[in-house]
C-alpha cells in the first residue's frame, strides 16, 4: 500500500460519506491535516495505515450518503468500543510523537520562513566571520554542518571558503535527516564543484554523536549502513547537476526516517553516507576522501545553526548535540552555535496571543555551563566563549517593501509575518488550532508590524574552540 493508493481510497470514501478531508483526518487519526500532509510527502507508517483502514471499515457510508455513527478502533477506545481491533500500540502513544515530527508537520512553515526572512543569509555572514580565526592543516580544510536544512547557509559558506582559500582542498560533511532538505541542498552544489573542484562533499543522516565520524553507534546499524560514492565526470556545472539529480531514486530508497515512539523525534531507518567529488581530482583528493570505518573527525569549523528545539533542556542539548560536536574539533577548530534569543517583535506577536509565552529560556551562558559539565576532563583543552551581547547577538528581518507597512497591511504580508513568528517560537500545531478560528492573531500581527515598522528577530551565538597546541 502506497500513499497514492490510500489517497484515492480516502477521496472516494469522503465523497460517498459527504465529509471533508480534514473531518476524515480528525475522526480517523485525530489529525485534521493528515490527508494534506500525506498528499505533500508525509510518511505513511503501518500504524497509521491500520488505523485509517480500521476507521473506514467501521464507518462504511450508508446508501443515502451518510456514514454510520462514529466507531473508533478498539485500541483508541481502550478496548470498550465495538469497532475493529487494531494490533498496535495504544493510539495515544502512536499519535503524540507524530504530531511533533517537524520535517513533515512544519514543512510549509519552514519553506515560507526561509523565503520571506533573511536568517539564512545573515547566519552565513556570521559564519564567514569565523573563517579569519581558523587555521587549516593538510590535507584539507574540514567543515561540518550540523543541520544542513535547505543548504542555503552551507552554499554561502562554501563560497566564502573559496574566496579565502581558493586553492586548498575542501572537505565538507553535512548532517541532515530530511529527504526534502537533502534534495534542496544538493541542488545548490553543482556550481560549488565547478568553482572549487578540489571539494569532497559528504551528506549523512547519522545522529549528532555519529555523523562527524561517519560511524553508527551500534553494530546493527553499522552492518546495515549504506555507503555510496559518486565520482562526478565532466567539467561543467550542468554536467554535475545532471549526475547529482540522478541520485533521486537512491535518496528516496535510503534516506528514510520515522518517528521515535520514545522521544517523538525523527530517527533514520537506515544509516546512509553519500560521498561526492570530482573524478578528475581524485588523485589530489585521495587523502581527503573518507573511507568506511576510517573517517576522521578533526574539523576546523563546525556550524550548528538552530540544531535543537528551543524548549529542550540545557542538559539535553549539551549531552546529545553540543558535547559530541565539541569532541569533533581538531586543533584550532571552532564550533559556532546559534539559536533564537527572543526579545524582539516576533516574540511580541506570540505574547499577544499567549501572554507570558517565552520558549527561549536556555541562553548561551547556561548552555556553555552544561557543556563543560558534560565534557568533564575532556573539556580542559577547549575554550568556551559566550562573548558580550554586542558580539553575540545578531538580527535578521522579514523581507518587506517600505510601502507594505502602513495604516493598511496586505493579508499575504500578515500571514508571512505570523508564520515567521510561530515558526521561530516553535508553536505546536495543536496550540494553533485554537487561535486561528478568528482574526485575533492577524490583528495582533498587524499591531506589532505597525508599531515597529516591520518584523525582525534576534539570534545569539557562542563559540567553543580547541586550543591549537
Amino acid at each position: 500500500m502506497n500513499a497514492e493508493t490510500l489517497l484515492q481510497e480516502i477521496a472516494e470514501y469522503c465523497r460517498k460519506a459527504g465529509v471533508a478531508e480534514s473531518t476524515f483526518g480528525r475522526r480517523a487519526v485525530n489529525d485534521g491535516k493528515f490527508v494534506s500532509r500525506l498528499r505533500y510527502g508525509g510518511r505513511l507508517t503501518t500504524v497509521t495505515l491500520d488505523r485509517v483502514r480500521a476507521y473506514m471499515a467501521a464507518n462504511v457510508p450508508a446508501a443515502d450518503g451518510r456514514s454510520k455513527p462514529l466507531l473508533m478502533p478498539r485500541a483508541a477506545a481502550g478496548g470498550r468500543g465495538t469497532g475493529t481491533a487494531v494490533a498496535t500500540a495504544p493510539v495515544a502513544d502512536a499519535v503524540a510523537p507524530a504530531r511533533n515530527f517537524r520535517f513533515y508537520d512544519n514543512r510549509q512553515k519552514y519553506l515560507l520562513f526561509v523565503n520571506t526572512c533573511s536568517e539564512k543569509w545573515v547566519v552565513a555572514q556570521r559564519v564567514s566571520l569565523e573563517l579569519a580565526n581558523i587555521h587549516p592543516r593538510p590535507p584539507a580544510i574540514r567543515v561540518f554542518d550540523a543541520g544542513v536544512g535547505d543548504g542555503s547557509v552551507l552554499a554561502r559558506v562554501m563560497r566564502a571558503l573559496h574566496r579565502r582559500f581558493p586553492t586548498m582542498p575542501l572537505y565538507v560533511v553535512g548532517k541532515e535527516i530530511s529527504l526534502e532538505d537533502v534534495r534542496l541542498a544538493l541542488e545548490k552544489m553543482p556550481d560549488r564543484f565547478f568553482e572549487h573542484p578540489a571539494t569532497v562533499l559528504v551528506m549523512t543522516n547519522l545522529y549528532y554523536a555519529e555523523s562527524p565520524w561517519l560511524v553508527p553507534g551500534s553494530v546493527t546499524a553499522a552492518t546495515s549502513m549504506v555507503w555510496h560514492e559518486v565520482a562526478l565526470t565532466g567539467t561543467t556545472a550542468h554536467d554535475f547537476e545532471e549526475q547529482i539529480t540522478s541520485l533521486g531514486p537512491l535518496l528516496a530508497e535510503n534516506w528514510r526516517a520515522h518517528v521515535s515512539q520514545k522521544s517523538g523525534n525523527p530517527v533514520y531507518e537506515r544509516p546512509t553516507v553519500l560521498v561526492i567529488y570530482r573524478e578528475d581530482h581524485r588523485f589530489l583528493l585521495d587523502p581527503v576522501i573518507p573511507h568506511r570505518g576510517a573517517a576522521r573527525a578533526d574539523f576546523d569549523l563546525v556550524i550548528a545553526s538552530q540544531p535543537y528545539r528551543a524548549r529542550a533542556s540545557a542538559e539535553f542539548k549539551a549531552r546529545r548535540i553540543l558535547a559530541p560536536l565539541a569532541r569533533s574539533l581538531g586543533p584550532g577548530g571552532r564550533l559556532l552555535a546559534m539559536h533564537s534569543y527572543g526579545g524582539d517583535p516576533g516574540l511580541e506577536i506570540i505574547q499577544k496571543i499567549w501572554p507570558g509565552e517565552n520558549p527561549f529560556q536556555t541562553n548561551r551562558h547556561l548552555l556553555l555551563k552544561a557543556v563543560k559539565t558534560e565534557l568533564g576532563s575532556a573539556g580542559r583543552h577547549l575554550n568556551f566563549n559566550a562573548y558580550a551581547d554586542a558580539r553575540s547577538l545578531f538580527r535578521y528581518d522579514m523581507h518587506t517593501l517600505p510601502s507594505e507597512i502602513g495604516e493598511t497591511i496586505g493579508t499575504s504580508t500578515l500571514f508571512a509575518a505570523w508564520n515567521a513568528a510561530i515558526y521561530v517560537a516553535q508553536i505546536e500545531d495543536h496550540r494553533l488550532e485554537a487561535v486561528i478560528s478568528d482574526r485575533r492573531y492577524l490583528d495582533a500581527t498587524r499591531d506589532v508590524l505597525q508599531q515597529h515598522g516591520g518584523l525582525w528577530f534576534w539570534d545569539e551565538s557562542y563559540v567553543i574552540s580547541r586550543r591549537r597546541d
